[in-house]
């Protein structure tokens, strides 16, 4: 692949994983499976060592997917709560045991195996052995302060017994999950009291462990399992077998499964026993996760950006069944995006009834030749999302049709097209109703302009009764004219008002976020709005000027470009700044000692993330790059810093330490 391919497909990869990372992680609601995004976050770390100057420090493999939602404090993490590298046969496994011998040769290793339960990852901060403070992964570095939740937990206990009681600090991290008849029986009582179920017994404890009412999340039943400790003061351990040991003893659950493996050869033994055993597990797991027993191994063979280099986990296979295509469905969102899907004769997978599955796009319907009426196989990949995964050989197939993507749109019926270089097809009529309301569940979502009760039923009736086609009209309605929706009484309708009226408060960031540009996520959305401070400014910038802007590459400047060039798109612009909409970002006063610098940060910081120090910088005037240059003043140098430390020396930038950057913007 020529490098002009691989930078457009390294954005592509960058832009679908953080866009699934804030599905997965914060609305947990995943729409792809483990198995498809470990293939895409693969490609990408493929494309980045094959070109290692594209490597930028958004990149999703240079930090943990995943965002905070607002809806908790904030708690920044002592140590990233990392990912972990994938292996799905034994070879990889032996493979990571070479990269061990590499790095520590001559040395021998043994394991700790333990199941990877599939919950919710949290971090718990006990003091003097009281539980003072519980967060959740959120982003790795960042997580959500969920302490009054995780007190409900009945297993987890508020004061540690035995010798761990007497640390005056100890982090240990581990999983929220349900068991799987616990769930079971959630579920039946949801649907009993006329409530929506969980998808997942994941989805469940995620969900019951950011209710903002404690008291929702004591009737739930969860529970927890820890597996690794943070930090300690002091540092009593030599060994994860002993810490699990510990753990034990204070009355911290651990998994009864964890098993001391003195080789390779019986941590593999391990993998494949538990694999065949997974059925009876008495909750959902994904996989083992190994990791090298001696914690002075673990600290020498340290950490990449994304993963320690002392663990692995063993993903089992994806469960699968067979079942026949019933019909092809065809999709539309919001961007207009055509998307197959095949309505099945329901199986189970899993212990999920599937009706369902992705089919992707056309592309993928021609490779498998999937046609209405085939025998099918389905695939549950990571126990959660359905997809087509092969026809099963028939002599009936052939005389079935063949399934073509329709020519035109199948709401709206206006002429469907596929740009020169995507796999998807799309509908061309911005005013398709179904594109409409696609847009409008975005531009109210959380992440965007938060507009609370702005659900599907209620989007549906707004469009459907023609109340609303395009974002501005959310901005005319009336309560009386909500007032007569179905479902939607006064009181209901009176907050549906006041939430859109709320919403015009939210920022440039989060209104460009929220027009649904493609390429335009959070993390472009922030840098638009940081570096043009208005829509006005913004809307008269060419591309040209807009491809100059750090962050920004080529596409996105084009994308941007031919959205504020639509006169419809301008006009509803007019529209929504004629509501009140506010256009503009808020400025932080103070002064700007940093007006004029250029920053570099490299390595890992222990007083904040990376992101914090970038948006610390630029709030005091300067500027962050991904690459050094001689036109770079400072390269901000933290723990396990890359090359870009090398490159500073060589072309004789000034390092800083963290003490010393702390010292520059006045934190020390």
């Amino acid at each position: 692949m020529d490098r002009r391919k691989a930078e457009a497909r390294i954005r592509r990869l960058r832009e679908q994983i953080q866009r699934h990372d804030t599905l997965y992680y914060v609305e947990n609601r995943p729409e792809i499976s483990d198995a498809e995004y470990d293939a895409l976050f693969g490609e990408l770390q493929e494309l980045e060592r094959a070109f290692p100057d594209l490597v930028t420090p958004d990149s999703p493999t240079q930090r943990v997917g995943g965002v905070v939602a607002e809806a908790f404090a904030a708690v920044e993490h002592r140590t990233p709560m990392l990912s972990l590298d994938n292996a799905t046969t034994p070879e990889d496994l032996r493979e990571f045991e070479a990269r061990l011998g590499r790095v520590l040769p001559g040395q021998r290793f043994e394991y700790v195996a333990e199941p990877k339960v599939d919950g919710l990852g949290v971090a718990l901060l006990y003091e003097r052995g009281i539980l003072v403070r519980g967060a959740t992964r959120g982003d790795g570095r960042m997580g959500e302060d969920v302490t009054h939740n995780l007190r409900t937990i009945r297993s987890l206990p508020l004061r540690l017994r035995g010798t761990l009681a007497d640390l005056a600090t100890l982090e240990v991290r581990g999983e929220v999950f349900m068991k799987k008849e616990a769930f079971q029986r959630l579920n039946r009582e949801l649907e009993e009291a006329g409530e929506a179920p969980f998808a997942n017994p994941r989805n469940a404890a995620a969900g019951s462990v950011r209710q903002k009412d404690s008291s929702i999340t004591a009737k739930r039943p969860l529970d927890v399992l820890l597996y690794q400790v943070s930090y300690a003061e002091p540092a009593p351990f030599r060994t994860h077998w002993e810490v699990l040991q510990r753990f034990r003893e204070a009355g911290l659950p651990i998994t009864p499964r964890v098993k001391h493996c003195p080789s390779l050869e019986d941590a593999i033994l391990y993998c494949q026993t538990l694999e065949a055993e997974r059925e009876r597990l008495e909750y959902e797991a994904d996989g083992v996760v190994l990791k090298v027993n001696s914690l002075e191994q673990q600290r020498l063979l340290g950490s990449t950006t994304h993963h320690p280099r002392w663990a692995i986990a063993f993903k089992f296979r994806a469960r699968q069944a067979r079942t026949r295509i019933k019909r092809i469905l065809v999709n539309v969102g919001r961007t207009g995006a055509l998307t197959p899907a095949a309505e099945l004769t329901p199986v189970e997978i899993a212990g999920a009834t599937i009706s369902r599955a992705s089919l992707h796009n056309a592309d993928e319907i021609a490779r498998l030749d999937a046609r209405e009426g085939d025998l099918v196989l389905v695939e549950r990949a990571g126990d959660v999302i359905p997809h087509v995964i092969e026809v099963v050989p028939e002599p009936e197939h052939k005389s079935r049709r063949r399934f073509v993507m329709p020519e035109r749109c199948p709401v709206c019926g206006s002429q469907a097209h596929r740009p020169e270089g995507e796999v998807v097809w799309r509908c061309v009529n911005s005013a398709c109703p179904a594109q409409v309301k696609e847009r409008l569940l975005h531009y109210g979502s959380r992440r965007a302009m938060d507009i609370e009760h702005l659900g599907e039923v209620v989007v549906n009736q707004l469009v459907d009764k023609g109340l609303v086609k395009d974002l501005a009209d959310l901005y005319h309605l009336t309560v009386p004219t909500l007032a007569e929706l179905e479902r939607l009484a006064e009181k209901s309708a009176t907050n549906l008002y006041n939430a859109i009226q709320k919403s015009k408060d939210r920022g440039l960031a989060r209104l460009l976020f929220g027009l649904g540009i493609r390429y335009v996520g959070e993390h472009v959305a922030e840098i638009l709005a940081t570096h043009y401070g208005s829509m006005d400014r913004l809307v008269r910038a060419n591309e040209e000027e807009l491809s100059e802007v750090h962050g920004i590459g080529p596409r996105i400047a084009a994308s941007v470009a031919n959205f504020f060039a639509q006169e419809e798109n301008r006009q509803v612009l007019k529209r929504l700044k004629e509501a009140g909409v506010r256009m503009e970002e808020a400025v932080a006063a103070g002064p700007k000692p940093l007006a004029g610098k250029t920053f570099v940060i490299t390595g890992t910081l222990s007083s904040m993330s990376r992101d914090s120090a970038r948006d610390l910088i630029i709030r005091l005037g300067g500027r962050v790059t991904s690459a050094v240059s001689k036109k770079t003043d400072y390269v901000v140098a933290g723990k396990e810093p890359g090359s870009k430390l090398d490159d500073a020396r060589r072309l004789g930038v000034q390092t800083l330490d963290e003490a010393a950057f702390l010292a520059l913007v006045g934190k020390s």
